[in-house]
């Protein structure tokens, strides 16, 4: 048997592959065949990270499959197994904080500390117009809390992005995990990386660490949410499925500090005054449903 590891990704029939965060989860001949069994024993949830011991099923076979489990998000299997769930779990309100100052010429960070002061467990809106600088302080955050808060587990998640905009996330973070899917890719990618980055932050918070998610942009996510969902023959105002919302704002509304430790952060960007009927609709669906909102200006960017 060979030494596995990875983070799990659960498919529709059950079964399972290990997958690479450093590679953007993805699929790869080589990544670990997790079977259904397995899942089902041990109670395993997407975005687990795993370690353990595979094999090789035949030589026709160029992956391993995993036979044996030794840890579960670096908790022996008796310690994970006793782990609830985020949504089991009592959440407070955050009372600690991430500083955003990096040092004492950072204007910005000054500004982000006295104006929207950012704590762990925090469930926030950067509510932009167009060219405002929305994706400018999302990174700035990001660098902040990788600089001033090392122990943080940090994800930005850029979903429907510019590819050049991931490259620079991507060499600007490069102590954040940056996962993307870009404008060139089809909508089932978009979905799928915004559902394996969440689960992969909400298994961290779980077991007690602090996870922060920045996320450009709610829309765009939404807006493929909304292409793929089916429903029914409702759409609202805007061309707007009546399901398409279900599951973002699910994940916005995951964001949390726990009692008993760990925490939860999601910070993301959403667009506004676009000239999309959809967009504003988009926006009016998350207004309210988080605890901090930044108001972008086009006149001060």
């Amino acid at each position: 048997m060979e030494p596995v590891q990875g983070y799990l990704e659960i498919m529709d029939k059950g079964f399972g592959f290990l997958r690479t965060i450093e590679e953007n989860f993805q699929p790869k001949p080589e990544n670990t065949y997790v079977p259904n069994s397995l899942i089902r024993k041990l109670n395993l949830k997407e975005g687990c990270f795993i370690e353990g011991f595979g094999e090789q099923k035949g030589p026709s076979n160029p992956n391993l499959a995993l036979l044996r489990v030794e840890t579960i998000n670096a908790l022996p299997l008796d310690e994970f197994s006793n782990t609830p769930l985020l949504q089991d779990q009592t959440s407070i309100n955050p009372f600690e904080r991430y500083r955003l100052t990096q040092n004492e010429d950072d204007i910005t960070g000054k500004a982000l500390d006295m104006i929207v002061p950012l704590g762990m467990g925090q469930r926030g809106l950067i509510i932009s117009p167009p060219k405002s600088g929305k994706t400018t302080i999302l990174r700035h955050m990001a660098n902040s809390v990788v600089m001033n808060h090392p122990e943080a587990k940090v994800f930005v998640l850029l979903v429907d992005e510019r590819p050049e905009e991931v490259t620079d996330f991507q060499r600007g973070l490069k102590d954040a995990h940056v996962l993307y899917s870009s404008a060139d890719q089809q909508i089932g990618q978009h979905m799928r990386m915004t559902r394996l980055a969440m689960h992969t932050a909400i298994r961290c918070a779980e077991i007690g660490q602090n996870a922060v998610v920045f996320i450009d942009s709610l829309t765009r996510m939404t807006r493929a949410f909304n292409a793929n969902t089916d429903s029914f023959g409702k759409t609202l105002t805007g061309g707007l499925g009546a399901n398409a919302m279900e599951f973002p704002r699910k994940i916005f509304g995951a964001a949390r500090k726990l009692e008993n430790g760990g925490s939860l952060t999601i910070i993301a960007t959403i667009l506004v005054d676009t000239g999309s009927r959809m967009d504003d609709i988009i926006y009016q669906e998350f207004k309210g449903t988080g605890n901090m909102d930044l108001f972008l200006s086009q006149d001060c960017a």
